[in-house]
């Protein structure tokens, strides 16, 4: 009985969307001959035609209805090892107008200046490239996913070497770009691409681009492209192979057990290999992730286990292929738990080191996408930690216009340490078998997302799958929709991430928005959210339910108010502040009101603000919460923010009252395009704790690096040191 809603939902909605995209004129590459110099001037013979540009860019932002304030003008020339991208962006004489956060490469925001293209070379308009210059000069490339749906689809962690120059004139910035065809994965004899091009003007707070998006989707959605026509079919792109070896040395020091490591060198690296047309293998030996910056903490109320989204470069790229499976709170797979193991002397969860890795990943064919991947840790005796064999399958087959079918295996292994270390231990194996149904319909109008997972551990354990079922829909003024959810009393994904279990999960969401013709406001509109959990045992434990109202104005400030009512059952002790109080009782409930609201001030300002915040009731008693960041932006070389989050709770007695408090002022410097310092400080009383954390970082070469990295935790009280360390890492991009 209850599948038979998620089934309804999928016969009835799965083959039902799929219309002809809108016919849009394409742009033709032209065949040259002679090397482009990359030097932003655009004086060679193909950049001074007047014919073959793209142009007539609309708004996107603050609205889809008109062409951009603005003009803009791309062409595109192609020889047999590069992809030459010229631009032109004209403005009204306001050269010292211009944005850039800072001139660290990977910029993002809607307050940066820049231009963008997009790259579907496989005609699937579900995944491309991404490839960015701002007017002073600074890179950006990314990876995009799942269609481009959502900001988090971009991913800016993928790294590649290629050419850019920019120069700014009075009325105008000028972009040359190169990018070898050798970094990019296609179909050799390819005519023709998906392409897009879009750019953001600080000045008008306005994004335009050449293939028209409607203003309810996202600027990065891959559905909208038109055609990039090849004049001869692409040649094969040739060898695509890079070696990263590293060198560090570190030390560190543990106060609190007394531990030292003395300063000790290590080695390592990584090789990027080109596997056919549109394949990947990425290979890494003894990874080092010194230099990926820490965790920002946070104040911790919630009874469940906290999400931190993956930093380490390794684990990013073609991360769609293996972290789209699942939803949010239902995630099959999650790389952080790989590396990460408990310690049996302290109980806390340490770094395990990694021994070496592997990773295939890309396309088979037109339809066809893999991923695999297999990596292995050490045992660590002194800890009581067994070495763990992780391996993980995904296979994604294309279906109907835009939609998709996975499969997921994921397998941990324990090591045997009776035995050395070198055979599988018996019966300490955790694996899991998945299936997702990704819809996506031609008009952009539907999405959805079906599952079966089930997990399998030594024994014969029933109850052990989960299953979802949602459906969306999205048009311009009007968004619904509606998702079930059933976990398992046994469901146990030991490398993923879902953080209860035994439970089922209604929740239906619907909002409409009002786009006014003048004045300062660019939309706005109510809206509702809803969800409520509950399991055969104890029937409804947990419900919150929102009623919303959006405001966004034309300068890209935003704020959203929320009225809020919330039911909590508590199937254990809890400590509502988290400190080590006297906990509510398992077995109580608890039905809340509070208010909440979502606060964002124009980012193109040099003073910006974001802000989320709740006062109300809490548990059995009150609450008021904010936390947010200021920032100060210096031009583009210093980023100065305070982090900021305080939870004032008033209980009655036995519990006890909390001031929580958190502050982390960030300081975050770009001297040039090559050299950048980050230092940022963290106080946390829920813990105890301060953390300093300072890294420099030095671009000597392309994608190549020396950090020197420093970081110190302390007891606020007596400034005593808990634990620190300091590495030096040098790593070198070398392409064969």
């Amino acid at each position: 009985m209850k599948w038979n809603f998620a089934i309804a939902m999928l016969l009835g909605f799965s083959a039902c969307f799929h219309v002809n995209a809108q016919s849009l004129s394409g742009l033709e590459a032209v065949r040259i001959d002679d090397p482009i110099m990359v030097d932003g001037e655009l004086d060679e013979a193909v950049w001074l035609s007047e014919e073959g540009w793209a142009m007539d860019f609309v708004q996107f932002f603050p609205s889809d209805t008109s062409l951009s304030t603005v003009k803009t003008f791309v062409r595109v020339a192609y020889d047999d090892k590069f992809l030459y991208i010229g631009a032109v962006m004209h403005n009204r004489g306001f050269r010292d107008h211009y944005v850039s956060t800072s001139l660290r490469r990977d910029f993002r925001g809607n307050q940066n200046d820049g231009l963008s293209i997009m790259l579907d070379t496989f005609n699937d308009r579900t995944n491309a490239y991404l490839f960015g210059v701002n007017p002073y000069g600074v890179q950006r490339e990314a990876m995009l996913g799942n269609g481009g749906l959502l900001s988090a689809d971009l991913n800016l962690a993928w790294d590649n070497k290629w050419l850019s120059a920019a120069k700014i004139h009075d009325d105008r910035w000028v972009a040359e770009i190169a990018i070898p065809f050798s970094t990019l994965r296609y179909k050799e004899g390819s005519t023709n691409w998906n392409v897009n091009f879009y750019r953001i003007d600080s000045e008008y707070a306005e994004k335009s681009t050449w293939t028209p998006i409607p203003k309810n989707f996202n600027v990065t959605h891959v559905a909208f492209t038109r055609k990039l026509l090849f004049q001869e079919p692409l040649p094969k792109a040739g060898a695509n192979i890079s070696l990263i070896p590293y060198t560090a040395v570190g030390a560190s020091r543990n106060n609190l057990e007394g531990i030292s490591d003395p300063l000790r060198p290590a080695l390592g690296g990584d090789a990027k290999i080109g596997v056919g047309p549109a394949l990947n293998l990425d290979l890494t030996f003894n990874p080092d992730f010194s230099q990926v910056e820490v965790d920002e903490q946070v104040t911790n109320l919630d009874r469940f286990e906290i999400f931190f989204p993956e930093r380490r470069q390794f684990f990013l790229e073609n991360a769609d292929l293996f972290a789209d499976f699942g939803t949010n709170r239902i995630r099959p797979f999650f790389s952080r738990r790989i590396g990460v193991d408990r310690d049996d002397n302290t109980g806390q969860n340490v770094q395990n080191q990694i021994l070496y890795g592997a990773r295939l990943s890309g396309k088979l064919t037109d339809d066809w996408r893999i991923g695999t991947m297999n990596m292995q840790t050490a045992n660590d005796p002194m800890r009581g930690i067994e070495g763990k064999n992780f391996a993980v399958a995904a296979l994604q087959r294309k279906v109907f216009n835009r939609s998709n079918v996975g499969l997921m295996v994921v397998n941990r292994e324990s090591m045997d340490t009776e035995k050395g270390g070198l055979a599988m231990k018996n019966g300490a194996h955790n694996r899991l078998l998945g299936l997702d149904y990704n819809l996506f319909s031609a008009d952009n109008r539907w999405s959805g997302k079906f599952f079966y997972h089930k997990t399998f551990e030594d024994g014969d354990l029933h109850d052990s799958g989960t299953g979802h079922a949602s459906l969306t829909f999205m048009d311009t003024h009007f968004t619904a929709g509606l998702a079930y959810s059933y976990v398992g009393e046994n469901y146990n994904p030991v490398v993923g991430y879902t953080p209860r279990v035994d439970y089922q999960r209604v929740a239906p969401e619907m909002a409409y928005l009002f786009f006014p013709n003048s004045g300062k406001v660019n939309r706005h509109g109510p809206g509702f959210k809803s969800e409520t959990l509950w399991n055969e045992r104890l029937g409804v434990t947990d419900e919150l339910h929102s009623f919303l109202y959006l405001i966004r104005f034309h300068s890209h400030a935003e704020m959203t108010f929320t009225l809020n009512n919330q039911y909590t059952y508590l199937f254990f002790p809890f400590d509502p502040t988290r400190t080590g109080a006297e906990p509510l009782p398992e077995g109580t409930a608890y039905r809340t009101n509070f208010l909440g609201f979502d606060i964002r001030t124009n980012p193109i300002h040099a003073f910006s603000l974001r802000g989320i915040g709740q006062i109300g009731q809490y548990y059995n008693g009150n609450m008021g919460s904010f936390s947010g960041t200021l920032q100060w932006r210096m031009g583009y070389l210093a980023n100065i923010s305070m982090n900021l989050s305080y939870s004032r709770i008033r209980l009655p007695e036995p519990q006890q009252d909390a001031d929580l408090l958190l502050l982390g002022p960030r300081v975050d410097l770009t001297f040039t395009r090559n050299l950048f310092w980050t230092t940022f400080v963290q106080y946390n009383n829920q813990i105890d704790n301060i953390n300093i954390n300072t890294r420099m970082q030095w671009r000597y070469a392309p994608v190549s690096d020396l950090f020197l990295v420093y970081t110190d935790n302390y007891f606020p009280g007596t400034f005593a040191s808990k634990q620190r360390a300091f590495v030096m890492k040098l790593n070198y991009w070398l392409n064969l």
